[in-house]
């Protein structure tokens, strides 16, 4: 997914210009620490402490340069307006976090006007077209039968989350003035792996497969996330 949002960045934006980047629901930083350390000003915005402590300890590690392009505020997503002013950021990242909302709406539409006109809004949501793959790859079958006809799942932290719909979220992203603009299919082939499996000695085929596959229908669709990229017009 990483290359899917640089490759989107590079599309959008002049080589070596210095992103105002917000990423909404950051958890540990991974994202956020990865494209400061690419040059980008990046403003992590994060509700649950233990994640900030995460974030907070890897940043301290990092350059004095790096630290000074990351800052980390405690907050929710849904209250973006709070903290920043409309067309504040070029890019706004927000991966991970749709499923733990029950009304995605209000909390899309101010990610929205943070972006400056041609920013990039970046979404990771779990695909709720495909939501009966994972337990029927696993033999679930009782499951995977539950799975049709709903947006509702227990994810492996044993939460009862949801999950989006390509087409519902397109409507929504263009309702709000960031329509679509690509989008990718993300862990195909991978979904059932375990969190603790060791890495494969052919890792890079792996990931030259995902990303292959990610881009290409049908197995985008089935895809257990989906990563949309809207623009503002």
């Amino acid at each position: 997914m990483a290359r899917q949002l640089d490759e989107q960045i590079a599309g959008r934006f002049p080589v070596g210009q210095r992103l105002r980047v917000l990423d909404v629901g950051m958890g540990q930083g991974t994202q956020a620490l990865r494209l400061a350390r690419a040059g980008h000003q990046v403003t992590g915005l994060e509700r649950d402490e233990k994640m900030i402590a995460v974030a907070r300890e890897a940043l301290s590690g990092e350059p004095e340069g790096i630290r000074e392009r990351m800052r980390i505020i405690e907050g929710d997503g849904r209250d973006t307006g709070v903290h920043f002013l409309p067309g504040s950021f070029d890019v706004v990242l927000c991966h991970g976090v749709l499923m733990y909302v029950e009304e995605p709406d209000a909390l899309l539409a101010g990610m929205a006007r943070m972006l400056a006109p041609g920013g990039l809004l970046s979404l990771l949501v779990r695909n709720g077209d495909a939501l009966a793959m994972r337990p029927g790859l696993a033999g679930d079958w009782a499951g995977a039968l539950a799975a049709f006809g709903t947006v509702s799942y227990t994810n492996r932290l044993g939460l009862e989350v949801r999950a989006d719909r390509l087409e519902a979220l397109t409507a929504t992203l263009a309702g709000i003035g960031a329509p679509l603009h690509a989008w990718y299919g993300v862990r195909i082939f991978t979904d059932t792996a375990a969190d603790d499996a060791a890495v494969p000695a052919d890792v890079e085929t792996l990931l030259a497969v995902e990303e292959r596959a990610g881009r290409t229908d049908p197995y985008r669709g089935v895809a257990a996330l989906l990563h949309l990229c809207g623009v503002r017009g």
